[in-house]
């Protein structure tokens, strides 16, 4: 069965059968980071949900020590190639097989670009993670706002073994919001992710799985570093 580890803000581990993929591996610079970069195993695949530089991270650098792809809109690929990177670049709504499992890049209400020192460069559309490995499906919602069609995606993908939500409000969704999306993609069992790394995103993650716990769901906080077999 799949291993997801928090690594800490929005990034996550997936381990299964001796590989190992990254989701928006922010490291270096993410204050609750859960290791560092050279404590990062060899990779077989990188994803990214959008350009910003709390989840771009250090997907250069790793996909250059592993030879390890990218794989991400077809824009943010592309930005990442022209540094050196190994890329699959993909859109929303494509889905690709990558040998042991899938991706899809699902819809996100959001933003994405990158900064550079001349200003910002668009970043493609941003996204959600949909992958399915080993026959178990996780969703990262990446960083998003509450909109109607993730009950579409609950509905056409489902059964959800395991849902990545973000609750840090100010960027991205806060707990009501991030409850009502846990309530539409219903989920085996919901993580939240993206809150209490900077102060404007301040959250006490109890008050998401209480609140699902006490309508019966699956949640778990976990700590940065801790794991969750799904």
């Amino acid at each position: 069965m799949p291993t997801l580890t928090f690594c800490g803000h929005s990034c996550c581990l997936i381990e299964s059968g001796g590989k190992a993929a990254i989701i928006d591996p922010f490291i270096q610079g993410n204050p609750r980071a859960s290791l560092t970069f050279e404590k990062v195993p060899p990779l077989s695949a990188i994803f990214l949900t959008h350009g910003h530089g709390d989840h771009l991270g250090d997907a250069v650098a790793l996909s250059r020590r592993d030879q390890a792809p990218i794989i991400a809109t077809y824009e943010l690929a592309g930005c990442c190639q022209m540094q050196g990177a190994e890329v699959i670049g993909m859109n929303v709504g494509g889905r690709h097989d990558f040998g042991w499992g899938w991706v899809k890049l699902l819809p996100a209400w959001h933003s994405s670009s990158i900064q550079t020192s001349d200003g910002f460069t668009y970043a493609g559309m941003p996204t959600g993670v949909l992958l399915e490995i080993e026959g178990k499906k996780l969703y990262h919602l990446g960083d998003t706002a509450l909109f109607s069609d993730l009950g579409l995606f609950g509905r056409l993908y489902g059964p959800i073994d395991v849902a990545l939500i973000p609750i840090g409000d100010h960027f991205t969704m806060g707990i009501e919001d991030a409850l009502e999306a846990w309530r539409m993609i219903q989920p085996l069992k919901a993580v939240p992710i993206h809150y209490n790394t900077f102060p404007p995103i301040t959250q006490d993650p109890t008050r998401f799985t209480g609140r699902i716990q006490e309508q019966g769901g699956e949640a778990h906080v976990l700590n940065p570093g801790e794991k969750l077999v799904y």
